[in-house]
């Protein structure tokens, strides 16, 4: 099935049910009266979080919405039946705004969240309301009130307790598919993730949290460069990040681990000025195929002068792989608004 994140879709609420100007006519009930009963609502549309999918392609084709109207009242002392909701299914973590003015409508961050996006209009007053003594048989009704219509956005953001990032061919998927049961798409050109994928990641008996492998980010990708940008939101609710570099890359002076990790950083502030401040695992990956810019230590020692500790590991081989999974389950495990130890 093909990954969609972003849609645009109209919705459209019922219109109320007009109110009735009827009056009672029986035999042998002689002034029967005003009988005219109210309009049904109309449809109302909400929206709800489901576990079940995983992409809003649904919402790529179907783009308009509408509930049914309310039916309008009847003698009788009948009221109008109401319209039916419709009710838009979702993946969970959608986030849904206003088309128009940006503003957010509703954040469906859990399985069953739900949430009003049009509310159905309200039926019209039949004419037994608007009898009194001075006003024995009235012929005053009100028409139903038009539901509301708005344009909306979906956004899906993935939620995973730990998000990959890192340059294209940094071995970020060969990681997932090391850990997990996840088999992302695994190759030796740069790009070859085009979709968020995610992983179950077991450290104990009691113990997992899910993983993001998202695209590779380039500089400029907060910009729009290469693939990544698109899937950067994916990695905003994320309780910690992964940052994998590599060495193996012969592009010359200007690529190095290091600058690599500080070209990646600086993109993921430049996207969302908090998400650079998310608590980052940063890894050395493919230590089993050598390094171009010094040795393995030579490289921790030039991370830990500028005070960034680092992993080293080889998701092909598995050498490194438990310490940082360790690493990151220490991350993971701490409660919100508390330090890790």
């Amino acid at each position: 099935m093909k990954f969609i994140d972003e849609a645009l879709i109209e919705v459209h609420a019922g219109k109320g049910g007009d109110g009735s100007a009827s009056f009672r006519r029986e035999k042998f009930v002689p002034r029967g009266g005003p009988d005219g009963g109210d309009g049904g609502r109309g449809g109302s549309i909400w929206v709800t979080a489901d576990r079940n999918l995983n992409t809003l392609i649904d919402y790529r084709y179907a783009r308009i919405h509408r509930a049914k109207d309310g039916d309008r009242g009847h003698g009788a002392d009948c009221y109008g039946r109401g319209g039916e909701d419709v009710e838009l299914r979702v993946p969970v973590g959608t986030l849904v705004k206003d088309a128009e003015s940006g503003d957010l409508v509703a954040d469906l961050a859990e399985d069953g969240a739900r949430a009003l996006l049009a509310r159905g209009g309200q039926g019209g007053l039949g004419n037994i309301h608007f009898k009194s003594s001075v006003n024995r048989a009235p012929r005053q009704f009100t028409r139903g009130l038009p539901g509301e219509s708005r344009k909306l956005a979906l956004e899906l953001r993935v939620l995973a307790d730990d998000g990959l990032h890192g340059q294209p061919n940094a071995g970020k998927s060969t990681f997932v598919r090391a850990v997990s049961s996840a088999k992302p798409k695994v190759a030796d050109y740069p790009f070859t993730t085009l979709n968020p994928s995610l992983g179950m990641v077991r450290v104990a008996h009691d113990a997992s949290f899910v993983v993001a492998d998202i695209p590779g980010l380039i500089d400029g990708a907060a910009e729009g460069a290469g693939l990544g940008h698109q899937f950067l939101r994916h990695v905003e609710r994320c309780r910690a990040l992964l940052h994998i570099v590599e060495d193996t890359f012969t592009a010359g002076p200007e690529r190095s681990p290091l600058a690599d990790h500080d070209v990646i950083n600086a993109e993921l502030a430049r996207y969302a000025p908090g998400l650079a401040d998310t608590p980052q695992v940063v890894v050395l990956n493919k230590i089993d195929a050598g390094t171009q810019h010094g040795t393995v230590d030579e490289l921790r020692e030039a991370f830990a002068a500028r005070g960034i500790p680092i992993l080293t590991m080889s998701a092909a081989t598995g050498e490194g792989v438990n310490e940082v999974l360790e690493a990151l389950w220490k991350l993971i495990s701490v409660k919100p608004g508390s330090r890790p130890a």
